[in-house]
């Protein structure tokens, strides 16, 4: 029989604490302008796993990271493309997700084995706040059960996880409602591999303007 906890609910001005409970190996579901994330350390293996038998997702999925900027991505990534620098520059914080080439810091969970790693910055004060105090990239993924509609307001967390996971941060509803585009940089010609909060078009065409 599953474990109950209790559930904290933190507010904005408890982004520390947040920070705190997924330092210590938390789950914590944050909110971007997507969706609101189920969000364990990106270094925290066991961590990781939680969330994977939690939404009973497949192992074979990799998880994205959420980030603070193209400083955190460095220390996460490597031999990365200049046009990442410049896509960061102008749709960072945005629902924007980059795959790009592991650097192997990470545990393998989070890649599914693989040697690309999805990162975000996500355009949500109170979330990048908790990135900040954190100091580490968070594994986050929708926060909901496999095949449930993903919970844009703390309330749909909590009818989904409460006494499951340690905390939600309330931060209101989510702006966008729909997920991040998510674009490969890991080979010659970028691909998009999911059209989201951002038109695949829009991106594409930034990309051929600024390639060099």
């Amino acid at each position: 029989m599953d474990t109950l906890i209790t559930t904290k609910r933190y507010t904005i001005e408890e982004a520390q604490a947040a920070a705190t409970m997924l330092w210590k190996g938390g789950l914590v579901a944050v909110p971007t302008e997507t969706v609101y994330g189920l969000a364990a350390s990106a270094r925290d293996g066991v961590a990781v796993q939680k969330i994977f038998d939690l939404k009973d997702r497949p192992y074979e999925k990799p998880i994205s990271v959420l980030v603070s900027g193209m400083d955190m991505v460095e220390a996460y990534c490597q031999n990365i493309p200049p046009v990442a620098y410049k896509l960061a520059e102008r749709y960072w914080p945005g629902p924007l997700t980059m795959i790009l080439e592991d650097k192997g810091v990470v545990p393998l969970m989070v890649t599914a084995e693989t040697d690309t790693l999805g990162v975000r910055c996500p355009d949500h004060p109170l979330t990048l706040s908790i990135l900040e105090k954190a100091d580490f990239p968070l594994a986050a993924t929708s926060a909901n059960p496999a095949g449930g509609e993903p919970a844009k307001t703390a309330q749909e967390v909590l009818r989904y996880f409460d006494t499951k996971i340690e905390a939600v941060v309330d931060g209101g509803p989510c702006a966008v409602g729909v997920a991040s585009t998510v674009l490969d940089l890991t080979e010659e010609e970028p691909k998009i591999l999911r059209e989201g909060g951002i038109p695949a078009q829009e991106l594409l065409a930034f990309i051929r303007e600024n390639r060099g």
